[in-house]
């Protein structure tokens, strides 16, 4: 009896292509956290966006005879003191708000991240480096704030605009006061990274020192670098939102989310909806942000992923 019978070969068996960032994904979506945070800031960004294009409402005009309304199908939050619509007031902030958080935590970690590879991967720059780091982690933050705004808030108005001038001043002051954990992280990173094998062996051929950061130490610390631009944006928009409640930031007729605290914290007993609301979004975004960094630490950590 002479059947053939097929032969399998290696080449004919199918297996499922298994890539990093397709493990990540599927460690990502399966953190309900991640998920649940990524869902409702991705309503929150899409609410700010396309909001005022929905609710057509302009967020500073007056309507003195609609004072102090409750919530209605016209005005969904209510009004104010003088008549203005907060729910767009609250759209508008919110782009305000998110705005200065992205662009500060994009300053905050290209300096931060700067910062860490230098002093990680050159041991003459380590000491002087991370002496400056200690000294901006024992700067009072707060009072250092206060006290940059006061100085430079009227040049700045006059030279840029009083909302152009005051948005660079807010984004610059939160930028360079909270690069430093990121710095910190980077080098513990870097410091393990410039002692394996594959960074040994390019210096071993006389690899120069920029290609070896570019090509071998930036990509194997895109991990913490993710997780720290997320906390990064949670982390500034609290600052900013500090900054409008103290009356330190954007001027009134530019709301920000702290900036409706702030104007409504003297009528919260006579319409609490003016503080609830915008601290309700701050709270929400913050919570949504630190979900969806938690979730990536732990799908970008090799050693949990999979579990």
């Amino acid at each position: 009896m002479t059947d053939a019978t097929a032969q399998t070969s290696p080449g004919d068996i199918t297996t499922p292509e298994h890539s990093l960032w397709s493990d990540v994904w599927y460690q990502f979506r399966h953190h309900r956290g991640a998920m649940l945070g990524m869902i409702i800031f991705l309503v929150i960004v899409f609410a700010v966006i396309f909001g005022p294009a929905i609710h057509n409402v302009d967020p500073n005009y007056i309507d003195v005879r609609a004072r102090n309304a409750a919530p209605s199908l016209a005005h969904p939050m209510g009004t104010d003191n003088i008549g203005r619509d907060l729910f767009a007031q609250v759209l508008q902030g919110g782009r305000v708000s998110l705005l200065v958080g992205v662009t500060a935590m994009l300053l905050s970690l290209v300096l931060g991240t700067l910062v860490g590879v230098l002093s990680g991967f050159f041991r003459w720059l380590d000491g002087p480096l991370m002496r400056v780091t200690d000294l901006f982690l024992a700067l009072p933050l707060l009072p250092l704030l206060l006290v940059i705004i006061m100085l430079f808030r009227d040049s700045l108005r006059s030279a840029f605009g009083p909302e152009s001038g005051i948005f660079l001043l807010i984004v610059f002051v939160i930028g360079i006061t909270s690069w430093m954990q990121t710095a910190r992280i980077v080098r513990g990173d870097v410091l393990a990274l410039k002692e394996r094998e594959f960074v040994l062996a390019a210096r071993s051929i006389g690899t120069p020192s920029r290609r070896i950061i570019s090509r071998h130490i930036l990509p194997n610390i895109l991990s913490p670098i993710m997780v720290s631009a997320t906390l990064g944006v949670a982390n500034a928009i609290i600052t900013e939102s500090a900054l409008s409640f103290l009356g330190l930031g954007f001027p009134s007729d530019f709301p920000t989310w702290g900036r409706l605290l702030y104007d409504g914290a003297n009528f919260m007993t006579l319409t609490p909806a003016r503080v609830i609301w915008p601290g309700l979004a701050i709270s929400l975004t913050v919570l949504s942000i630190n979900f969806i960094g938690d979730g990536l630490r732990d799908a970008l950590d090799p050693r949990i992923r999979g579990r």
